[in-house]
């Protein structure tokens, strides 16, 4: 892991010794009975399901962290972080159309996502969180934080979608039309694997195969870890959410975020280049970068005991 400054390519170097990738001995959230963390919201009518998570010996006061998944995601994409921040009130939601949330009626689009979070905030009478999203929830957050900065306390950008994934040449955008003709077949391959996520996850090979976009090396994450990843899998929002994403371009909206940020990215992201960790940082004032080594997408799953300590301290600072 190292940081990079705000402009210029960011750095590629060997990972410190001893870093470890994937969770390290047994994961706190494998000990947590998440159904007396788990309540539905209903915001503007529609139903969001909801996590929210304060350690018990911790001050409901404490400052809230909300999460958002990205495409094809739901809130077990932040296992890793729930349990692990005591003393402060944690949110986690499956964004409508993914995890166990329902469609909304109305088109799914990025600043649709990010008007329902402001009221999904009121709601939980939270007047201000620090906002953390990975790939297209990186997006909504930023869109919260431009459109709603009162909301925005601290944002952090782990690999987020809106910048390369505009139109760009060997973007998502030009895979549109093929992606279009393969959607039925891909919700049923996706569907199947979510069904099957035990079975993926108990053999190294299957995991490969599963999540070798989005992970350096799926192979080497614990296998409990990975089938609730692969769970996320086969929704209803995706082709909503992924015609929303990619028409969404985040780079106008940049000017208008002032609170503090993290930029966090692997560097070995085959979803979204690195590249643009460059330029939300040349964008946005108040910001930080920084890179993971030998890393894919998921760097809060990758490397969750460096990004807890790297949220931790941006949360101190």
């Amino acid at each position: 892991m190292t940081s990079a400054p705000l402009t210029g390519s960011p750095p590629r170097t060997t990972p410190p010794p001893g870093e470890v990738y994937g969770p390290g001995g047994r994961s706190p959230w494998m000990d947590v009975d998440w159904r007396q963390h788990q309540r539905w919201v209903l915001v503007d009518g529609q139903a969001l399901n909801t996590i929210e998570f304060v350690a018990q010996e911790a001050p409901r006061a404490g400052e809230p962290l909300l999460f958002i998944h990205g495409l094809s995601g739901s809130w077990l994409n932040w296992l890793e972080q729930l349990p692990l921040f005591p003393g402060r009130r944690l949110i986690a939601l499956d964004l409508p159309g993914f995890g166990s949330s329902p469609m909304p009626a109305e088109q799914i689009s990025m600043p649709g996502y990010a008007r329902l979070l402001d009221r999904f905030l009121e709601e939980l009478a939270i007047d201000a969180a620090t906002v953390v999203g990975n790939s297209m929830g990186g997006l909504i957050a930023a869109e919260l934080a431009a459109a709603f900065p009162q909301r925005v306390r601290r944002l952090v950008l782990v690999s987020a979608a809106g910048i390369s994934t505009l139109g760009q040449p060997g973007s998502l955008r030009g895979a549109a039309p093929l992606l279009g003709r393969l959607e039925p077949i891909a919700a049923r391959v996706a569907g199947w694997g979510a069904a099957h996520a035990e079975i993926i996850a108990r053999r190294p090979r299957l995991r490969k195969a599963a999540l070798r976009l989005v992970a350096s090396h799926p192979d080497r994450l614990p296998a409990p870890l990975v089938a609730e990843t692969i769970r996320g899998a086969g929704k209803p929002g995706f082709r909503q959410a992924l015609d929303g994403l990619m028409a969404f371009d985040l780079r106008r909206r940049l000017g208008l975020i002032a609170c503090p940020t993290l930029i966090v990215w692997g560097d070995s992201d085959l979803v979204i280049s690195v590249r643009d960790a460059d330029i939300l940082a040349a964008g946005i004032r108040d910001s930080r970068k920084v890179i993971f080594t030998d890393t894919g997408h998921l760097s809060m799953l990758e490397r969750p005991a460096a990004f807890n300590a790297l949220l931790q301290e941006f949360l101190s600072s």
